[in-house]
């Protein structure tokens, strides 16, 4: 099963790359913005997207954000993908 997490775009970190800087729960992270990329990467700050495994996978609004956090909240699965993705980034900090 797959898991996509709201997170909104904060800040574009590398517009070559196509990488941008995502908050999910609080929790900032590096993601690739490539697949939801139809306009200039800068217009994309402050928009939301499903979030999984370091890439936006779709663009959402804010509302269905909101709902989808509530619920995953709502079920504990938060916590766990959220602990998972804290993981992934200490993982990626060390091998740099």
């Amino acid at each position: 099963m797959c898991l996509g997490i709201p997170g909104q775009i904060v800040a574009i970190t590398d517009e070559a790359r196509m990488m941008a800087l995502a908050e999910v729960s609080g929790v900032r992270r590096e993601v690739n913005v490539a697949c939801i990329l139809d306009r200039p990467i800068a217009d994309l700050v402050g928009e939301w997207a499903l979030i999984h495994v370091g890439f936006a996978m779709a663009r959402i609004d804010a509302d269905e954000a909101a709902k989808t956090l509530q619920a995953l909240h709502d079920l504990g699965e938060a916590q766990e993908a959220l602990e998972a993705m804290e993981e992934g980034a200490k993982a990626l900090e060390v091998g740099q």
